[in-house]
């Protein structure tokens, strides 16, 4: 009840996010192809991908869907030619991968791995990429994709867009800079009507009738029992002509041992013409493949069934599809062969399944059912115990040895045992740990396989000893695996079931007074970030999968925040530019305590110990306060400083003074609580300042002079007289050259330009240096300025403007008269 109410409000959300539409042309039933309609269609409309930003987009291909549409367009704009060039933490790139989401960051050879072109519907060897394993592609202002259902299986799919990979895109940073990109994108999904199949659903497809029965018994005498699927075309006999195919499909819904497809009652219509021999060869091709119709240039197994039946083991749960065509080549004589008859044929198909709780060759070996223990705390985060008498645990662990089979046989040099575990819908972004302790040497071997039950022909991850393992695999994490303890995760495993097969050499003895235990769980970060970051959760943009990262300290970053980005020594360096640097406040503050500016020396006090706080904390030295409260006192006094310098320029009471400042503290603590770091405050910052400054002088002007009395007389001269004017504007300026000590003036501009080119320069990775350089030059450009404003006794009178103009008056009147 709790998750649905969940999902609800999650749906609720998302109606708010996205507009769903039907894409133009794809609306309804397509007029030029009547055998498709649309299945889903959905828009994510001006997303905005920010400095080493993600973003994960689900879509779900049901069986009977025709093709998959992607339109993306973005503002990027790339040099296909220099990509090479850049680094991963400046490339934008977007990431398909089936069944899962995709991390192109796990490897450190993403950049040599990224396929330059987008995959078409004429690259065959791009398409049998994107189907097997992940793949990167430049993102690029416009990407339209159509893959089919002859090119890629049914299922979950996604897509990711990342701004930017590497270790440093989990790291968190002091200032992120980089560019930032929009994207819009359309997906719409084709489905076919009726029992028809191919990229415009053209194409006719038959199931197979299938029939359980428990009588079948192996030729050998250690054969158990076993259950089996017997299927066959509707009719009792297909046709094929020369040119002609025939295609079936049949499900797999339990473990089997064993797939084989057969041809019998071969005859032919009418009498084979052969122009280039005899007729005697038959060569009926089948062509298998799983999740998606076979064809030539994709399937998965293929044999000549008139000759000797196909015999697949272990077959992958799920829709099987079998293609039936006819070989023009006969292998026996070489000849090539022209067919004008019709072979007709019947095909029969057997799945060989073990009896509960068996497996393997002759279902001779234990299988587990692991049964799921959902950890409350954490959403989608489990652990797995084996649903048998045999052994009881109250913990994620479980014995081993009671579970391990023994085999019987005297014909294999090995055993095997299976447990089989969910991934339950949505949990696609989590990990699956296993774990294998003993107290002595491990002489085990284990063997992951999606779907299916492993072997030693068939897996998808496996561990046999420390140099021996699926290291090569991207999504496999060994984790400090000894020769008594193994170790290991599947990152971002596949949503669906799972087999496990653990291999036991008849050589090893394990101790009596030895124990193994094995854990299987699904956890949400792996290695719980190496204890240096958070493990947080988010969703994809459909929000139906639930997915993890680790968002780690600033000296650490990679997926697990296993990567030293900086060292100790590194950062004990930051630490002391970034806070020292704020010791130079104590030159503004020491000046505005001399002139008995108390409240500018509160400010520049202040400022230079939150801020010199602020970055102890955010450098993870020690916080005094919680982050958000540091950051927030840091930018608001920095601010408040910036703009309190400006208004001290101006000479004006206290009563206007706390006027200003109040207003000032409103507008700047607005700025600090909303998006404190972004670029734009600077500007903004200075923009207050200045207006300050204009507005303490326009009160300073009104009050010197608002006892002035100007007659119509006076306003006559003024006007007529020019000279006038020009005697009040240059006695103004001279005023003003003496209102201020224009070297310091000029000082703290300098200083102030250098603040900005400082500012300029910063970078993810030189960030230390050019804030710490910044902190130096912002505050000795406030003492600059601080110390342009002349005292009294250097301007000589506060009042000289007031009578330099009334000279400059009496001096018209006097002219004039």
């Amino acid at each position: 009840m709790a998750l649905s109410r969940i999902t609800c409000l999650f749906s609720l959300l998302l109606c708010q996010i996205l507009s769903c539409y039907s894409l133009p042309g794809f609306s309804g039933s397509d007029s030029s192809h009547p055998n498709t309609f649309t299945i889903s269609s959905f828009s994510y409309r001006e997303n905005k991908l920010r400095p080493y930003d993600l973003r994960y987009i689900r879509v779900d291909l049901p069986q009977w869907f025709s093709s998959l549409s992607i339109e993306l367009e973005s503002d990027v704009d790339l040099n296909m030619e220099s990509i090479g060039q850049l680094s991963d933490s400046m490339l934008p790139i977007i990431c398909f991968r089936d069944g899962s989401l995709p991390l192109p960051d796990i490897s450190n050879s993403s950049l040599k791995s990224l396929v330059l072109n987008m995959p078409s519907n004429e690259s065959i060897e791009g398409i049998q990429g994107l189907q097997n394993t992940e793949q990167c592609y430049p993102m690029q202002r416009n990407i339209t994709m159509k893959l089919t259902n002859e090119q890629i299986s049914p299922g979950v799919w996604y897509f990711g867009l990342f701004n930017g990979i590497g270790p440093v895109r989990t790291q968190s940073k002091m200032i992120v800079r980089g560019a930032s990109y929009s994207f819009s994108t359309n997906v719409s999904v084709e489905g076919c009507v009726a029992s028809t199949w191919g990229q415009y659903c053209n194409q006719t497809i038959d199931s197979l009738s299938c029939a359980l029965s428990n009588s079948y018994n192996g030729t050998d005498s250690y054969s158990q029992p076993r259950s089996v699927l017997s299927c066959k075309n509707s009719f009792e006999t297909s046709c094929l002509g020369s040119e002609e195919v025939k295609t079936y499909y049949f499900d797999v819904l339990e473990m089997a041992e064993e797939l084989t497809v057969m041809a019998t009652n071969f005859r032919f219509s009418s009498a084979p013409s052969n122009k280039t021999g005899n007729s005697s060869g038959i060569n009926l091709i089948c062509l298998v493949r799983h999740g998606s119709i076979a064809s030539s240039a994709h399937h998965d197994y293929s044999g000549n069934i008139s000759s000797a039946p196909l015999i697949i083991q272990s077959p992958m749960l799920g829709r099987w599809y079998l293609t039936i065509l006819r070989s023009n080549f006969s292998k026996q004589t070489g000849e090539a062969k022209v067919f004008n008859s019709t072979l007709c044929f019947s095909i029969m198909l057997q799945v060989l399944e073990c009896p509960v709780g068996r497996a393997g060759p002759n279902c001779l070996w234990e299988r587990y059912e692991l049964q799921t223990f959902p950890r409350i705390s954490v959403p989608f985060e489990s652990y797995y115990l084996p649903l048998s008498g045999k052994v009881s645990s109250s913990s994620a662990h479980f014995l081993l040895e009671p579970l391990l089979s023994n085999s019987s046989s005297g014909k294999v040099n090995d055993t095997w045992t299976y447990f089989t575990l969910e991934i339950p819908r949505g949990a696609a972004g989590g990990n699956i740990h296993a774990q294998i302790t003993s107290d002595t040497e491990i002489k085990l071997e284990i063997y992951a396989r999606f779907a299916a039950l492993p072997s030693l022909q068939h897996w998808d991850y496996y561990y046999a000893n420390t140099t021996n393992s699926s290291v090569d695999s991207a999504f496999f994490l060994l984790n400090n695996s000894t020769d008594d303890k193994i170790d290991f995760y599947i990152l971002y495993a596949r949503e669906g079931t799972w087999g496990f097969g653990v291999r036991r050499l008849n050589t090893a003895v394990t101790s009596s007074n030895g124990e193994t235990t094995m854990s299987l769980s699904l956890e949400r970060c792996p290695r719980r970030c190496s204890s240096h970051g958070d493990c947080k959760t988010a969703l994809d943009a459909s929000g139906l999968t639930s997915y993890s990262f680790c968002y780690c300290d600033r000296n650490h970053g990679g997926f697990d925040c296993s990567v030293e980005i900086v060292s100790h020594q590194g950062h004990i360096v930051q630490s002391i530019f970034l806070i020292a640097s704020n010791a130079a406040a104590i030159l503004p503050a020491y000046w505005a305590l001399r002139q008995k500016a108390f409240a500018e020396w509160v400010l520049f006090t202040c400022s230079g110990i939150s801020s010199g706080l602020y970055h102890a904390c955010d450098v993870g030295t020690w916080c005094a306060l919680s982050f958000g409260v540091l950051q927030f006192m840091d930018f608001w006094l920095s601010f408040m400083a910036v703009v309190s310098t400006f208004v001290y320029l101006t000479t004006i009471n206290e009563v206007h003074k706390r006027a200003i400042h109040t207003t000032v503290a409103i507008f700047t603590a607005l700025l600090a609580i909303t998006k404190a770091t972004r670029s734009s405050n600077i500007i903004l910052v200075m923009a207050i300042g200045v207006l300050g400054l204009l507005v303490g002088w326009l009160i300073e002007i009104s009050t010197k002079f608002r006892r002035f009395s100007f007659s119509s007389e006076a306003l006559l001269n003024v006007v007529n007289r020019w000279k006038d004017i020009r005697v009040w504007v240059l006695n103004l300026v001279k005023t003003l050259k003496k209102r201020f000590r224009w070297g310091f003036m000029t000082a703290g501009l300098v200083a102030l330009v250098m603040a900005g080119v400082s500012w300029k320069l910063e970078t993810t990775e030189s960030y230390w240096i050019w804030h710490s350089l910044w902190h130096v030059t912002i505050y000795t450009s406030s003492f600059f300025f601080l110390c342009s404003k002349a005292t009294v006794a250097d301007g000589e009178d506060e009042r000289l403007p007031e009578r330099n103009y009334e000279l400059a008056r009496q001096d018209s009147f006097s002219g004039g008269h």
